[in-house]
């Protein structure tokens, strides 16, 4: 089955239930705003869905929650991934997706980490349940688009095959949940700043944990959340009335994450025509089920999976009954006031940029121009390792193309101090190719930011290392 067309009003839910009727194995794929979503489907079920905003980020974040009960995802292994597997733009994301031969590469990371034995295939299923279900919930809120149909290779391993109809149902819940906040919130991207001038003095004040107003610093509402490792629908309910009375201010998402629609969008609730051509096409196709389907794969319908030991379900903190996989808070202490003295108490990480270049050493400390970051920039790589020694930074960024010496020098160098045996570096440069990713690996760099980036790109790696 091939099929594409434009929507002039996108009924994501509908099309999505019609395919599920299907016995087909089908890729569904939507473009809209300058984001891609693709769906994989067998036989009715989603076997895995992703979109072109931030893959990795998406896979790092559940990878993080799940890093608590599981101790092998640790900072090393997540690194690791994204270096074999990670590519460098979304539209090289797009092309890759158009090869159905292929997996995508979060999935084909998620394979990798399955085969080397730092998940088992439950653990897998579980992960890939709640990655689909964000996505999902992005997707309920496409309004206009294009869309295509393809049939999809036989050859993918599929580690488990999920109810559509259980997906859409949680994916609504969970939105409308997040539609109870507007307009004051319109999307889980926006980042809080805390206005602690007007607040602070306040006796009232939110019991908040001092390392959530560390970081309320340009995170989104959905990375704190991972980062305080809260549900983040609880998160915004604790933070939500000092949103509307104006004692923390939400910015806008930053770029790429303002592509993605606004859940202060109107969700279906009901099924919606979509075009004719597709209308027709699809229900030429359906098929009922079969009884007798032996797939190897797991067939797990949502939050139907068994419990496990590494991986408690917890219900929600919500009035729905729907269960959400949160790793609860295993601290016992009750949750600090912040006050005057905490609040100016709070730690400041030291970052050292090392470049040659004056501009690139500007914009860095532009983009972390905040009070809980302390940039040294260092233009002069030769002079780098005793600035570093004298300064103990939390974190290095490295240039790899310098005069006098190279990055994969520097790093090695950097490496041979027992000091620095920990301290994340990341190396910034133009390179794209796979071999300096290796050779980045092999010389022990923690990460790859490639010119020209983003502030969100580099806060992205700022979010892996320190938080």
């Amino acid at each position: 089955m091939n099929l594409s067309g434009t929507f002039t009003k996108l009924s994501p839910q509908s099309l999505l239930s019609q395919l599920s009727k299907s016995s087909d194995s089908t890729c569904l794929r939507a473009f809209s705003n300058s984001v891609s979503w693709s769906i994989y489907l067998e036989q009715g079920k989603i076997t895995y869905a992703t979109h072109s905003v931030e893959p990795f980020d998406r896979l790092e974040r559940h990878l993080r929650r799940l890093s608590h009960q599981i101790p092998l995802l640790n900072s090393q292994i997540r690194v690791q991934l994204r270096l074999m597997f990670e590519v460098d733009s979304p539209s090289q994301f797009i092309e890759q997706h158009s090869n159905l031969a292929a997996e995508p590469p979060e999935y084909q990371a998620i394979t990798w980490l399955v085969e080397q034995g730092h998940l088992h295939s439950t653990q897998a299923a579980v992960l890939i349940q709640e990655l689909v279900k964000e996505v999902i919930e992005s997707w309920l809120l496409i309004k206009v688009g294009n869309f295509e149909l393809s049939n999809l290779s036989e050859n993918v391993p599929k580690i488990s095959r999920l109810d559509v109809e259980k997906i859409i149902e949680r994916s609504q819940a969970r939105l409308q949940r997040w539609q109870a906040f507007a307009p004051h919130i319109s999307s889980p991207y926006q980042r809080p700043y805390l206005f602690i001038n007007k607040y602070i003095q306040n006796p009232t004040f939110l019991d908040l944990q001092p390392n959530l107003t560390n970081w309320m610093k340009g995170f989104s509402l959905r990375h704190l959340a991972v980062m305080m490792n809260q549900d983040e629908i609880q998160l915004v309910q604790n933070l939500y009335h000092y949103i509307v009375n104006g004692g923390i201010i939400l910015h806008e998402a930053d770029p790429p994450f303002d592509k993605l629609p606004k859940t202060c969008g109107e969700v279906s609730t009901s099924p919606q025509y979509i075009t004719e051509s597709a209308k027709q096409e699809l229900v030429d196709t359906v098929v009922e089920p079969s009884s007798t389907d032996a797939e190897a794969s797991l067939d797990i319908p949502l939050d139907d999976i068994a419990p496990i030991e590494e991986l408690p379900y917890t219900s929600s903190p919500s009035q729905d009954n729907f269960q959400e996989l949160t790793i609860p808070n295993n601290t016992n202490s009750a949750p600090e006031r912040v006050t005057t003295a905490t609040a100016i108490a709070k730690k400041v990480y030291k970052i050292i940029s090392v470049d040659d270049s004056p501009t690139i050493l500007k914009e860095i400390s532009r983009f972390l121009e905040d009070e809980n970051f302390s940039v040294v920039t260092i233009d002069d790589p030769l002079k780098a390792v005793m600035s570093i020694i004298r300064h103990k930074p939390d974190l290095i960024l490295l240039d790899l193309n310098m005069a006098g010496i190279d990055g994969y020098e520097l790093c090695r160098i950097i490496r041979n101090n027992s000091m620095f045996k920990n301290t994340p570096i990341i190396f910034v440069t133009a390179n794209k190719g796979l071999v300096d990713k290796v050779k980045a690996n092999l010389v022990g760099a923690s990460g790859y930011l490639t010119k020209p980036f983003s502030r969100a790109e580099l806060l992205k790696l700022v979010f892996m290392h320190l938080a």
